[in-house]
């Protein structure tokens, strides 16, 4: 499915029949600036960026470290091999999850620059049209115990399926026009047998939506539904 091209310290993996002329400027900011087809948004755990025009609809995300970790090294990770690297191993991972049927973003490209010891990424998916985010949604009074229930169910089928989300949290679940849920950002995610470790997911997305509710947004008597139709 993807291709690999190697770049100066470095590769790119790439979907041949969604990106044209593979090259790292891709994944330059100043490249898609120049174009007039950047549109900068920063949010989550990484710098995300929009890519639309030419054809493209994209999202690009660098992967950044996040709390005390992120003051030494914000965006370098240690290097232990191309397969082991953040970017590669997420593509991977979307690939596998799409062949599923999990509702995932499209992986279009992914790539790895080393330096002595470490290395810098970034991954390229297609954009979700007519999406936004949990936290979007709840932010703006918007949300109904139809949501809350297919948010459950959808988060069933991927822990029954043994995906392992490694940060699920309010801005990396997103909901469409029509009822649809989708998850983003897989990095550190995996595949694993069904456990206890569902409950901790669960756990961190509890502690997500408080976090943004701030104490003015009611969201508990929807969570308690979103639990019920992923337990039920």
């Amino acid at each position: 499915m993807f291709q690999r091209l190697a770049i100066d310290r470095g590769a790119i993996l790439f979907d041949a029949e969604r990106v044209a002329a593979p090259g790292p400027q891709m994944f330059e900011q100043d490249h898609w600036r120049a174009r007039g087809d950047l549109i900068e948004h920063t949010g989550g755990r990484g710098s995300i960026h929009f890519i639309e025009g030419s054809g493209h609809r994209w999202a690009m995300r660098r992967y950044l470290r996040g709390g005390v970790p992120a003051q030494f090294a914000l965006d370098r990770y240690l290097f232990l091999g191309e397969e082991w690297t953040r970017s590669f191993r997420e593509l991977w991972l979307l690939a596998a999850l799409r062949q599923r049927g999990l509702p995932v973003p499209v992986p279009v490209a992914a790539c790895y620059r080393r330096g002595l010891l470490t290395y810098t990424a970034a991954i390229i998916t297609e954009r979700l049209a007519g999406a936004r985010s949990l936290s979007e949604t709840l932010a703006a009074g918007c949300m109904d115990n139809t949501q809350w229930a297919a948010i459950g169910r959808c988060l069933r089928r991927f822990h029954d399926s043994g995906v392992q989300h490694a940060d699920l949290n309010a801005h990396n679940i997103m909901l469409g026009e029509h009822g649809e849920v989708w998850l983003l950002d897989f990095d550190r995610g995996r595949l694993r047998n069904p456990g206890p470790w569902h409950e901790r997911v669960l756990e961190r997305l509890a502690r997500s939506l408080a976090k943004i509710s701030n104490g003015t947004i009611q969201w508990q008597s929807g969570f308690a539904l979103l639990r019920l139709a992923h337990d039920g």
